[in-house]
């Protein structure tokens, strides 16, 4: 039986509290929690050893990965559940791992996933995700766009060959100015460029249909306040996309590319849409660079009712 005053000490740290927490809930892997904690490899193993030392958690093998499972006794699992009413991230990890359990329960995604994975592995001439791309773009029809933090336009004066109307959003005045020459010069009258930030975007309430975020999220002060922007904006059934870097440890990110933050994890970002009133939020890492230091994109949708 585990010493109390020993498991008493690794319930003190807020770290293993939470992992204790998960754990109770559902068996787990290190990358589980990773993706749920939002922390790193080692620090989480770390953690995971001290406990399993301390007779609060086991594992077995499944495949490549260990699987960790709650150990503790029915007293200690009561103090855990009323201990961590008192954690700030208990809200945030209930809606990571929510959002992670659904994922397990999507076969269909998994398949497709696996399909993404394999698409341009085998040479084929002519067949590539920049011409699936736009050959989708061709056919997709939509409303209102407002693409946010759309720089110069590239993916602005795509869409606007098909959509209704097209707000290209972007903090930068001569940003706006140029996107607004390129769109007189390319005949594009329904493409529209307005200067402002991602937290406060120049729309009207229920303007938009659909609101596109490409690689613009990490750039953006506050990433809850420009997801809460966007769904004001998008009007009863209107979409979200946000394609945005995998959370990484690339610190040169911020001198080099002048990012606020360094990518998002899949239920950080799952998190974040649900809180801002999303539904029928699907996340998926559709892309990873094969040049160090390799970032990975990461894809999500959501509707808003």
């Amino acid at each position: 039986m585990p010493s109390m005053l020993k498991s008493l000490k690794l319930l003190a740290d807020p770290t293993r509290l939470r992992i204790l927490r998960l754990l109770d809930r559902e068996p787990l892997s290190v990358a589980d929690l990773q993706e749920v904690l939002g922390m790193g490899q080692s620090r989480i193993s770390t953690q995971l050893s001290q406990l399993k030392g301390g007779g609060l958690v086991g594992d077995e093998r499944s495949g490549k990965n260990n699987i960790y499972r709650s150990e503790m006794s029915s007293e200690l699992s009561g103090l855990v559940r009323d201990a961590s009413t008192e954690l700030p991230e208990a809200r945030k990890d209930d809606t990571a791992l929510r959002h992670l359990l659904r994922k397990r329960q999507d076969k269909s995604r998994a398949y497709f996933d696996e399909l993404a994975g394999r698409f341009g592995k085998d040479y084929v001439p002519g067949r590539s995700w920049k011409g699936l791309a736009e050959a989708l773009l061709k056919v997709m029809a939509v409303g209102t766009v407002a693409d946010l933090g759309a720089g110069e336009g590239t993916l602005s004066q795509l869409l606007a060959q098909r959509a209704e109307k097209v707000i290209a959003v972007d903090l930068s005045e001569k940003m706006v100015a140029f996107g607004t020459q390129l769109a007189r010069e390319h005949g594009l009258a329904n493409l529209e460029y307005r200067a402002g930030d991602l937290e406060n975007p120049p729309l009207e309430p229920g303007e938009i249909n659909l609101a596109v975020l490409s690689q613009a999220l990490h750039h953006a002060a506050s990433p809850q306040r420009a997801l809460d922007a966007a769904f004001q904006a998008l009007r009863s059934g209107g979409q979200l996309v946000i394609l945005d870097l995998l959370q990484h440890q690339f610190e040169e990110a911020r001198e080099l590319y002048a990012d606020t933050w360094l990518g998002f994890g899949e239920a950080e970002l799952a998190a974040m849409l649900e809180k801002s009133g999303f539904t029928g939020i699907e996340t998926a890492v559709v892309d990873r660079e094969a040049e160090p230091p390799h970032f990975q994109t990461l894809l999500a949708v959501a509707r808003k009712k």
